[in-house]
């Protein structure tokens, strides 16, 4: 083993293209859509697709809007080729979707894959041969001529088997396979070596897919090969220049932008990014991308746990719970400062009077993807106050004050410390009950009470349990809350003095409950909380203040 493994590679040629636009443009429209979930994305699982599994995803590329689905690679086998077959003859391809299969550039492999067509309305044939120096000299040992010669070949293949099928509709795709690695000028003088046999025009153009097969440099150099063979291609308006980044230096979906900004009109992948070694380019994570930026995908992913499970089902890979948008986590804040970004963001985003989405921490609103906003905080030791307070609103209607918020955090810190897990709703409600609600070790527990007296001099009366013996407690004060702790300080309790008091409804109608919030310096200056709740303000009120008294001792 070197000790310097670097000395083994050399670094990637640039692109001779000192007056490149690709980086001041921006994307203002989608491009042309092709899924290759059922062919490059099948071929690379341990264990392929059946045809119940092909036949559920395809219905699944259906229904998000894909147009351009490329379904197999007939001369594959027995099982590509019936499956194929069987999806023409069973009229499950709408009308308005067009189905695309792979051939390498050999006579019999060709005439099986228009076999396998037989009947169908429209459909794109896909032809590729490698002309990359490495695949030339390591894999093939041809000349560039012989290259050539090949693309031609199967080019005219191509037209002679469609002459011979003129029912369908026949469209052309053209790739020179390892396009990112190969000398530009050879891939434009093979690609226009096609175009001479198969004759495209503006009406009815021959698609010409450029892929990165290996991703060996940057996305801005394939950027820089997107624009540069742009320009260079003969009759530019009869060819569609079509995308394929696959990610193995983990830049495919950045080569898709940066190479639709430089040019491409069309772009392949798969959905959630499937395929050979680090996989293909995520259709998913792209189309998304542009709906941050204001463009929209003509893509639909408001169900994106319905795409992940199939997806997932499928092809029996899991997906990762940080993936781009479609995984568990991407919306879910477990940091403290986090939480408290997004939970302000989405107090702010309640009163705008606009659709503009406008959320810390948040680049696309959750509820476009159908995901629920319960989900965004969660709670582990990791978390703040502010975590702990959405939980809480969310799950039980409460907004706690600022200061008991973090009084809380503090029970539900040790709490998550002491399970050493993450904490769900129900945990961090039953240590709310436990610090703050009435239970039957407390020292005061409220039966009833009645007030009565004028302003300046009201008089609690009050049936409340004092150390488990019920007994009648009361007090004056200038208001209801003052003539409780009066109540309290004579029956023996603390002498607490208000700090701050807070109260709203809970929920709306005959069904709505209140909740209020007392906070309370003891004589020796301790700050304690209470809270009560109950159908009646002033009774959740008195409460309030005999759970301060309870936690003060």
């Amino acid at each position: 083993m070197l000790s310097d493994p670097s000395v083994k590679y050399r670094p990637f040629p640039p692109v001779d293209l000192p007056d490149r636009q690709w980086p001041g443009r921006t994307l203002t429209r989608p491009p042309r859509w092709l899924s290759t979930d059922l062919r490059d994305g099948n071929q690379a699982l341990i264990d392929p697709m059946d045809a119940q599994k092909k036949t559920r995803l395809f219905d699944l590329l259906v229904k998000v809007g894909l147009k351009e689905i490329e379904v197999g690679f007939p001369s594959a086998g027995a099982t590509e080729f019936d499956f194929i077959s069987g999806l023409v003859r069973s009229g499950r391809i709408p009308h308005d979707v067009t189905i695309q299969v792979l051939t390498q550039s050999r006579r019999d492999l060709i005439e099986t894959s228009f076999r396998s067509l037989e009947g169908v309305p429209t459909a794109i044939v896909h032809l590729y041969n490698a002309v990359s120096p490495v695949w030339r000299r390591i894999v093939f040992g041809m000349s560039r001529a012989e290259i050539k010669a090949l693309a031609i070949d199967g080019a005219r293949l191509l037209r002679d088997e469609a002459d011979r099928h003129p029912g369908t509709d026949w469209r052309f795709e053209y790739s020179p396979e390892t396009f990112s690695t190969a000398e530009l000028d050879f891939s434009v003088e093979v690609c226009e070596a096609v175009m001479d046999v198969l004759c495209p025009t503006p009406e009815k153009p021959l698609i010409l897919n450029l892929p990165a097969t290996v991703e060996a440099a940057g996305p801005n150099v394939y950027a820089d090969q997107i624009e540069w063979f742009g320009r260079h291609i003969r009759n530019r308006d009869s060819v569609v220049i079509s995308l394929h980044p696959h990610n193995d230096r983990g830049t495919g979906v950045a080569a898709a932008e940066m190479g639709l900004m430089a040019g491409g009109d069309r772009l392949e992948g798969c959905l959630l990014g499937n395929g050979e070694r680090t996989g293909n380019c995520d259709l998913v994570t792209v189309a998304l991308n542009l709906y941050t930026q204001g463009v929209a995908p003509g893509l639909d992913f408001s169900d994106i746990d319905t795409v992940v499970s199939t997806v997932e089902y499928c092809t029996n890979l899991p997906i990762h719970p940080r993936m781009p948008y479609a995984g568990d986590l991407v919306f879910t804040a477990f940091s403290g400062s986090h939480q408290d970004a997004i939970r302000k963001g989405f107090a702010a985003q309640a009163t705008r009077n606009d659709e503009l989405w406008e959320v810390p921490y948040l680049p696309i609103d959750p509820a476009d993807l159908g995901r629920s906003y319960e989900a965004v905080i969660r709670v582990n030791s990791q978390s703040g106050k502010g975590g702990v307070a959405w939980v809480i609103e969310q799950d039980r209607g409460l907004k706690l004050p600022k200061r008991l918020q973090a009084d809380f955090s503090g029970h539900v810190q040790a709490m998550a410390d002491e399970l050493g897990r993450e904490l769900d709703a129900g945990d961090i409600w039953s240590r709310f009950e436990a610090t703050y609600l009435p239970r039957s070790a407390d020292r005061f527990i409220l039966r009833d009470y009645e007030e009565s007296g004028g302003a300046g001099q009201r008089l609690f009366v009050g049936h409340v349990a004092v150390d488990g013996e019920e007994r009648s407690i009361s007090g004056r004060g200038n208001g209801l809350i003052s003539g409780v702790i009066a109540a309290v300080a004579d029956a023996g309790g603390p002498l607490l003095d208000v700090v701050d008091y807070n109260e709203h409804a809970i929920g709306h109608g005959a069904d709505a409950q209140a909740a209020a919030y007392v906070e309370c310096r003891t004589a020796a200056g301790r700050i304690v909380f209470g809270v009560g709740l109950d159908t009646d303000i002033a009774t959740a009120s008195v409460r309030a203040v005999l759970s301060a008294a309870n936690r003060a001792g």
